[in-house]
């Protein structure tokens, strides 16, 4: 039997996976430090695979005027045990390039409220 787990889901073992692999690697309290570090520089791509649910808002257009189309995304998730409401930078083929902004709720319902209303 197949069981599927959206990664929102699991992103809590994510984190903690990843913290213990630093913590072996470089020392007791340093994995924590490493993690958040890890997940500052790669917030979007980890936010967009944690997302439990998006809604298309719009075409965004780019500063630099490239040959490619980008999407602005409103994606709601869990990450790390908090759950957040964000819009992202989406490409043509579903990957995540760039986030507008963030923010982070200790309730699921006021995350699904504010991703409600956004436009």
């Amino acid at each position: 039997m197949t069981m599927f787990q959206p990664i929102g889901a699991a992103s809590d073992r994510v984190v903690a996976t990843l913290v213990a692999g630093l913590e072996i690697e470089f020392g007791r309290g340093a994995g924590e430090a490493l993690a958040q570090r890890f997940l500052e520089a790669e917030e979007s791509d980890f936010l967009w695979d944690a997302r439990v649910s998006e809604r298309w808002l719009g075409a965004y257009q780019a500063q630099d005027e490239e040959d490619f189309e980008l999407d602005r995304v409103a994606i709601i998730g869990r990450l790390d045990g908090r759950w957040f409401v964000a819009v992202s930078i989406v490409d043509g083929d579903g990957n995540a390039q760039g986030l507008m902004g963030r923010r982070s709720f200790r309730s699921e319902a006021r995350a699904r409220a504010a991703f409600a209303i956004m436009h």
